[in-house]
């Protein structure tokens, strides 16, 4: 790992975690009055430490370059599908869902943010995306991914981000998840399983940040406030994904495309 990949992970996990560990804290009796829309705010650590550490190893010519990164748009209309593919997946679900219990009840999750109740659906999926999407892309695939690829086959890549990333989100056991052996094997499987989907994705749009942002953004509009079958359900085919991903590609470039890569010395 290059030394500003590592100094932006340990920006990141600092940033976030001064919202995380309070909340922590909180949820094991040991503070109070804490807000919960910390938690939210805590999803901006990658995006802030990505455009601290690149604008420290590369100046304004690395940060044009994240934005284009971040704004490149037109990826094709099957990419842009993809992009939004949890969605699909989503409606699948509900479907057999309404099948077998005869009401549309699993869809009623779909957009809502604990954190900001009473948002509309629609609302409550932008937010998703403006926030876990903007806030975490950003720094997870925009900086870290083609930093790592640089280095490592995209597959090997992206099994150290998907750790890095699932130990950012530590903290959150001791308040907003279940803390078990199972639930925390469970997590990390299917955020590496993620990681691998989000490389896919990146990779076979030329690295365009924006197409990850739609997909963990949408991502989390399904899953966060569905009922355990549908998340379930919706997390599985992530895996699914993951592995087929593997097999069809290899672990090279885990796409028909190139391995997007970010030297520092191009900048």
């Amino acid at each position: 790992m290059s030394k500003p990949t590592a100094v932006y992970v340990i920006l990141a996990y600092f940033i976030s975690w001064c919202a995380y560990v309070p909340l922590a804290l909180q949820g094991q009796g040991w503070l109070s009055g804490i807000p919960h829309w910390l938690h939210l705010a805590a999803g901006y650590g990658p995006l802030l430490a990505a455009v601290i550490v690149t604008a420290w190893t590369s100046g304004s010519a690395g940060l044009r370059e994240l934005i284009r990164r971040l704004t490149r748009w037109r990826i094709g209309w099957g990419w842009l599908a993809a992009a939004f593919s949890p969605l699909a997946v989503f409606g699948a679900v509900v479907l057999v869902m309404r099948l077998v219990t005869g009401t549309w009840q699993a869809a009623s999750g779909f957009g809502q943010v604990a954190e900001l109740p009473g948002l509309h659906w629609l609302a409550g999926w932008l937010a998703w995306i403006l926030i876990s999407g903007l806030g975490e892309e950003t720094g997870w695939r925009g900086f870290a991914l083609p930093r790592l690829q640089a280095r490592y086959s995209a597959r090997d890549a992206s099994f150290i981000l998907g750790l890095l990333w699932a130990g950012w989100h530590a903290p959150a056991f001791f308040y907003n998840y279940e803390l078990s052996l199972f639930s925390v094997l469970s997590f990390v499987v299917g955020i590496v399983a993620g990681a691998i989907v989000l490389t896919w994705l990146y990779n076979s749009t030329g690295g365009s940040v924006l197409a990850t942002i739609l997909w963990h953004g949408t991502y989390n509009a399904v899953v966060a406030g569905s009922e355990g079958v549908v998340a379930a359900a919706v997390t599985a085919a992530v895996i699914v994904a993951f592995g087929l991903i593997v097999r069809q590609y290899g672990p090279e470039t885990l796409s028909a495309g190139e391995k997007q890569v970010w030297l520092e010395t191009s900048t």
